[in-house]
């Protein structure tokens, strides 16, 4: 290679080094002076910080202690009370050793697994798997632990997708070698790709552990701030906004590879069919020209083939969080701004109660006073009381939350006149937020009901409703965030990236916060994730709750006698199969799956029938819930009838939806709770 062409080469890698090294200076140090200046509860540039940036840092880059060594940690030691020292002096270089480091181990990773495709593995089960849900494993002595751990790995993922595609264990043994050959090979190139997605992801290691670096600054601040790219920002702006024609599925891939459901838009046909949730996983996309694995590919590719303009037809395999998997096909529809994407149902039984499932407060991000989740909200109730219903039923379960201004115009039109929640940022007054108008667009009894994945917006909502006496809450404690967030841009130039930092909080009428605590029903039902530990308080370093001062009363109704609705509530699941049975499968999968210790072998026949006993227990929880029949029918409203009309695609998938919800055990109590009220 000619001299100047070596100098040329080394001069531009000095350029981009220095480029790099200034970006990242600069948008530390600017983070840095957002979050002491903005964030709702910053935390002090000290030893403290440095701590747990240090160890949320290595968590982010290692999550399972798979790459680094003892004697990396080691070395790394060295920085965990000096990072703040370094963000101070600006001395912006400290990541390189890192990223040298980091590359080394994936690049040992990579020929460690390379080297497994043509050596025979060994499934008899002298190797051991270890289960302990509170242990924190530690990092590899040495590089024969790390081929341990990945052999390990890659006969354990071999095993499960082979016993994942085949449920007759017979049949397996008889195809063992062929089902093996095939799986090894797929299992190993998905691994090697993931390796790889590593290494290019950011477009080098360094830039990688920079954006992780940022992102864990933000996380150390509290969970719910983060750091993102002008590119991840545009992809989040995709996710809410609506198409003419549409599956209304955005999906995002993990760090294990699976592609997952980030996103399911309101009215879409996925939100329509009603078997789609966010955090399934896809398998499969077969549409009439062929069928995509998802091994080995990226989100890109994904989200290519569903946007597809061409293909209006695909049939999505999935797996469940419970472990099944299900084929589903969807046909594209149209999602307009002004469609209706809430539907009203009315319960039929000894009175008339109306039904209302909200998945999301969503908005209209385009229009201050756009068509949103509360006006959908009031079209449907305005129909449901042309039925003469005696009752409602506003069903917040699994609802992440979304704008909060939605929360606060749903929130009002159930209470006459008054505030329905305060804000508070730092350094400023608490803000009061008001329903300004008189009266309510319903006046007979309300059970909201929620559940531990109720979060942020629906929290607000279900907390006003509450403090004034205006519905009885049902249910499980909520998720406990109370925290607001804004979309900031790190710097003032056109291609900046941005943080979501958390900047307020929300408290109740009353001054309290469900902050780390949630909504606590009124009723409390028993719900199979109960001790998952999902809820905001698990997170490390979340905001704490606290309390305000009240400067407008709220006028709450008189209280209800929860004392006898809770009594004949307990009285009635406490002698209910379905509740009896919601208990003893939450026990068993508490403590057999999410909390499992123990020492197994790595073999077929253990872990065909650990996967075997995991998915019969979920079919049997589900076929109770299948059986359970409701006393009472739910039908459309008229308006929806007409609707459906002309519609047989939506007839089809309403009728369906329509069965699901006489089958829940939670509506039906909900039911049978509000007949009580009207009673008393």
């Amino acid at each position: 290679m000619p001299k100047f062409l070596i100098t040329t080469l080394l001069c531009a890698f000095f350029w981009v080094s220095i480029a790099q090294k200034t970006t990242f200076c600069n948008e530390l140090k600017a983070i840095t002076t957002i979050v002491n200046k903005s964030h709702y509860r910053p935390k002090p540039l000290n030893d403290s910080l440095s701590k747990g940036v240090f160890k949320l840092f290595l968590k982010a880059i290692d999550d399972n202690n798979k790459f680094f060594t003892q004697k990396d940690i080691d070395h790394f030691k060295k920085d965990e009370y000096l990072l703040d020292d370094y963000i101070k002096t600006k001395k912006c270089d400290f990541l390189i050793p890192y990223a040298k480091t980091f590359e080394n181990r994936i690049g040992d990773s990579k020929r460690i697994i390379e080297s497994l495709r043509n050596q025979a593995l060994d499934y008899s089960g002298t190797d051991s798997l270890y289960y302990n849900a509170d242990k924190s494993y530690s990092y590899f002595k040495d590089e024969p632990a790390i081929s341990k751990y990945w052999n390990k790995k890659i006969r354990f993922k071999i095993l499960q997708r082979i016993v994942e595609n085949d449920s007759i264990l017979s049949d397996i043994k008889v195809n063992f070698k062929t089902l093996e050959k095939d799986i090894k090979q797929k299992i190993i190139d998905n691994e090697i790709c993931l390796l790889d997605e590593i290494l290019n992801s950011k477009g080098s290691i360094l830039e990688l552990l920079e954006v992780s670096f940022l992102d864990v600054f933000l996380k150390y601040q509290d969970p719910n701030s983060a750091y993102f790219s002008a590119s991840d920002k545009n992809l989040f702006e995709q996710s809410v906004s609506n198409s003419q024609l549409s599956f209304g599925i955005s999906t995002e891939k993990k760090k294990n590879g699976d592609i997952v459901i980030s996103n399911i838009a309101p009215g879409s046909a996925a939100f329509k069919q009603g078997e789609f949730e966010v955090n399934d996983t896809i398998l499969t996309l077969q549409n009439s020209k062929g069928t995509l694995e998802t091994y080995c590919t990226s989100n890109a590719t994904i989200l290519s083939f569903i946007n597809n303009a061409n293909t209006n037809r695909i049939t999505f395999k999935i797996k469940k969080q419970d472990g099944n998997v299900k084929s589903i096909e969807l046909i594209k529809t149209s999602i307009t701004i002004e469609s209706n994407s809430i539907t009203g149902y009315i319960i039929e039984g000894q009175t008339r109660i109306g039904y209302i499932n909200i998945p999301s407060f969503y908005t209209n991000l385009e229009y201050s006073n756009g068509l949103g989740l509360s006006n959908d909200v009031a079209k449907q109730v305005y129909k449901l009381q042309k039925e003469t219903i005696d009752g409602l039923i506003i069903d917040l379960r699994f609802n992440g939350g979304g704008s909060m201004k939605e929360a606060a115009d749903l929130s009002g039109m159930f209470i006459d006149r008054g505030p329905v929640a305060i804000t508070k940022i730092r350094n400023e007054e608490n803000y009061t937020i008001r329903d300004p108008n008189r009266g309510t667009i319903f006046t007979k009894p309300i059970i909201v009901l929620v559940n531990q994945f109720s979060a942020s917006a629906s929290e607000f909502f279900a907390g006003a409703l509450q403090d004034y006496n205006r519905a009885i809450i049902l249910g499980s404690p909520t998720h406990g965030k109370a925290t607001s967030q804004m979309i900031l841009p790190v710097q003032n130039t056109k291609n900046s990236n941005f943080i979501k930092l958390t900047v307020g909080q929300f408290f109740r009428v009353t001054g309290q916060s469900h902050q780390q605590i949630g909504v606590v029903p009124d009723i409390i039902l028993p719900n199979i994730y109960d001790d998952f530990e999902t809820q905001e308080s698990y997170k490390s370093f979340a905001v704490s709750a606290n309390t305000t001062d009240v400067s407008l009363k709220h006028k709450a109704k008189p209280k209800q006698n929860i004392d006898a609705l809770k009594s004949a509530s307990e009285t009635r699941t406490a002698n209910d199969i379905v509740f009896k049975s919601i208990i003893k499968f939450n026990h068993v999968f508490v403590t057999d799956y999410i909390k499992r210790e123990g020492r197994y072998p790595l073999n077929l026949d253990w872990l065909f029938k650990d996967i075997t006993n995991y998915t019969t227990t979920w079919n049997k929880y589900s076929a109770i819930l299948d059986q359970n029949e409701a006393v009472y029918t739910i039908n459309n409203t008229a308006s929806t009838e007409r609707v459906l009309e002309y519609n047989t695609e939506d007839k089809s998938i309403n009728t369906k939806y329509r069965e699901q919800l006489t089958k829940d055990p939670y509506i039906e109590e909900a039911y049978n709770i509000i007949n009580d009220i009207i009673k008393l």
